[in-house]
C-alpha cells in the first residue's frame, strides 16, 4: 500500500529530522538524489538547465547542479530571484563551474526548482515565461511548480513534468495531479512520519482483498449480489451492472427489474425477476443505474435501503437522494452504503461544487451521509465517514464512456456481498475497473461492454502478484 502525507505533516516531520541532522546534510542528500535521476534521464547527454527559485527548493536545484558538474555535465542556471537564491547552494554551484545566465540555452534536460511545498497558486509571469520556452523534458524537484501540493489543482500556468523527484515520502500532489514518473529519494524521514493522509492500493493489496473461493464454498457462501437497475428505456445499464457482478466474483447474482428479459438473454447464469419483492435473499444490493427517478424507482430504492444489507447506490439512486432527501430516512441505520457520484451528481447531492480539493469534498460527503463516498474521476477518491481516504489513479481516459459507471457499481456490489470492508471494496473495485479499461483500450476508444469483458483479465492480472 502506498501512502501520501500532507504538507503540514511533512513539514513537522522534517523539522523533527532537521533538529537531529547536521546543517545542510538533508539538502545535499536530497539534491544528490535529484542529480542521480537527472543523469539517468540524460542517458549520456551532457547539457542541463536549472530554473531556480528562492528558498530551499531552489537550493535543491543548485546543489543538484553542483553534483552534476562534478560528473562533467554542463549546467546553466537561471536565477528567478537572484537576491533570494540559496547562498550555500549558489556558492557550491559556482565553485563547481556552474554558469548563471538570464536565459536557458539549448539543453537536454531542465530541472524545475522554482517553488516547493510551501508555495500555492500558479507560476508567476517571469517563471511562466521561462517555462513556456522550455522544449526539453522537465525534472521537477518535489513537485511540478504551479501545482497545489495538497490538492493537485492548478489555477494558471504550471510546469508539466516528465519526472518528479520527491524526498522522504510522497505527497498528495503525486496522487492527485500529473507529475510524470515519481521517484522517491530516502532522506531518513520515515521514522518521523505517522499514518498517511491518503493511501493508494497496489496490485498486491487488491489481490489480498479480492475474494477467492475455498474448497468448502458454494454459490451462497461466496456472496449473493442483488442488482436493482435498468428499465424499459435503459436496459443496457442492467445488463452491464449485472454482468460486472457475474464476472467479478464466483457467487450468485439476482437481478430484479424491468430489464429482466434483456439481462436473462445476456447473462443466463443470473436469476432474474421483474419485481424487487420477488428477488430473494441477497448479501448486498447495487441500485440505481438506468433505474429512473419516478415513483416506482423510489419504491425500489426504499426497499433496498430497508433490506439490512450493504448497498452500492449509483446514478439515478444518487439523483433521487438529491431530489428527495427524505428517501435517506428509509435507510436502516446499520446499513452500509457506498455512494458513487461523478462531479455533477456530487453537486446535486451536496448542493455545492466539488471544487479544487477533491479529497476534502469526498470527506465532507462521507461525513454528512455517514457513508463511503467514491468520487469518480481520472483520479478516483474514496472516503469513509471515519476520515480514511484512498485514491486510485487511471492511466488513461478512454474508459470515461457511457456505461462505465454501471460496470463499476456492479463490481462494488459483488465485493460488498462477499463481505469485503466497504472502503476496501470500493477502492479495490476502482483499481480493477481502471485496469480493465487500460487492458481493453490499449490506446483506442472502447465501449463499456469492452471494459466489462476485460474484468476477468484485470482480476487475473491482479491475482498474478499475490504475495
Amino acid at each position: 500500500m502506498r501512502g501520501f502525507w500532507s504538507t503540514e505533516h511533512v513539514k513537522k516531520a522534517e523539522d523533527r529530522l532537521l533538529a537531529r541532522t547536521p546543517e545542510g546534510a538533508l539538502m545535499r542528500r536530497a539534491s544528490f538524489g535529484v542529480a542521480t535521476v537527472a543523469l539517468e534521464l540524460l542517458n549520456g547527454r551532457r547539457r542541463v538547465g536549472l530554473l531556480v527559485g528562492a528558498g530551499n527548493n531552489g537550493g535543491d536545484a543548485l546543489w543538484a547542479g553542483y553534483f552534476l558538474r562534478r560528473r562533467g555535465v554542463a549546467v546553466t542556471a537561471v536565477l528567478l530571484n537572484p537576491d533570494r537564491a540559496h547562498p550555500a547552494g549558489l556558492a557550491a554551484f559556482r565553485k563547481a563551474g556552474g554558469r548563471v545566465a538570464a536565459e536557458l540555452p539549448e539543453v537536454d534536460l531542465v530541472v524545475d526548482g522554482v517553488v516547493g511545498l510551501s508555495a500555492h497558486g500558479p507560476l508567476r509571469p517571469d517563471a511562466a515565461a521561462h517555462v513556456a520556452r522550455v522544449t526539453a523534458p522537465i525534472l521537477a524537484v518535489d513537485l511540478p511548480s504551479g501545482v497545489d501540493p495538497d490538492t493537485g489543482a492548478t489555477s494558471g500556468p504550471f510546469v508539466e513534468a516528465h519526472t518528479t523527484v520527491t524526498f522522504g515520502c510522497r505527497k498528495p500532489v503525486h496522487a492527485l495531479a500529473a507529475c510524470g514518473d515519481v521517484r522517491l529519494v530516502d532522506i531518513g524521514l520515515g521514522p518521523e512520519l505517522h499514518g498517511p493522509d491518503l493511501m493508494e492500493l497496489e496490485r498486491a493489496d487488491v489481490a489480498l482483498a479480492w475474494p477467492v473461493p475455498g474448497v468448502g464454498d458454494d454459490k451462497y457462501s461466496q456472496g449473493v449480489t442483488g442488482i436493482a437497475a435498468g428499465s424499459a428505456t435503459y436496459p443496457g445499464a442492467a445488463v452491464l451492472a449485472t454482468g460486472a457482478s457475474v464476472l467479478a466474483t464466483s457467487g450468485l447474482v439476482r437481478y430484479a427489474g424491468q430489464a429482466a428479459d434483456a439481462v436473462r438473454a445476456r447473462w443466463p447464469e443470473s436469476l432474474c425477476t421483474g419485481a424487487i419483492t420477488d428477488a430473494g435473499r441477497v448479501q448486498a444490493w447495487t441500485v440505481g443505474p438506468g433505474l429512473g427517478t419516478g415513483l416506482s424507482a423510489e419504491n425500489v430504492l426504499r426497499y433496498v435501503l430497508d433490506a439490512g444489507v450493504p448497498v452500492c447506490a449509483d446514478a439515478d439512486a444518487i439523483t433521487m437522494f438529491a431530489n428527495n432527501p427524505d428517501l435517506w430516512d428509509a435507510r436502516d441505520p446499520d446499513t452500509t452504503v457506498v455512494l458513487t457520484p461523478h462531479d455533477r451528481e456530487y453537486a446535486r447531492l451536496m448542493g455545492e461544487e466539488v471544487g479544487a480539493d477533491r479529497v476534502a469534498a469526498a470527506k465532507r460527503a462521507a461525513e454528512r451521509f455517514n457513508a463511503v463516498v467514491l468520487l469518480k474521476g481520472n483520479t478516483t477518491v474514496v472516503a469513509d465517514p471515519g476520515g480514511a481516504v484512498a485514491v486510485n489513479r487511471s492511466k488513461g481516459a478512454w474508459p470515461a464512456t457511457a456505461g462505465s459507471g454501471d460496470v463499476l457499481s456492479g463490481v462494488i456490489g459483488s465485493l460488498l456481498a462477499a463481505r469485503v470492508y466497504p472502503l476496501l471494496a470500493a477502492a479495490s473495485a476502482a483499481h480493477v475497473h481502471s485496469l480493465a479499461g487500460e487492458l481493453a483500450a490499449d490506446g483506442a476508444p472502447i465501449p463499456a461492454s469492452s471494459l466489462l469483458a476485460a474484468i476477468p483479465d484485470a482480476i487475473r492480472s491482479v491475482r498474478a502478484v499475490t504475495p
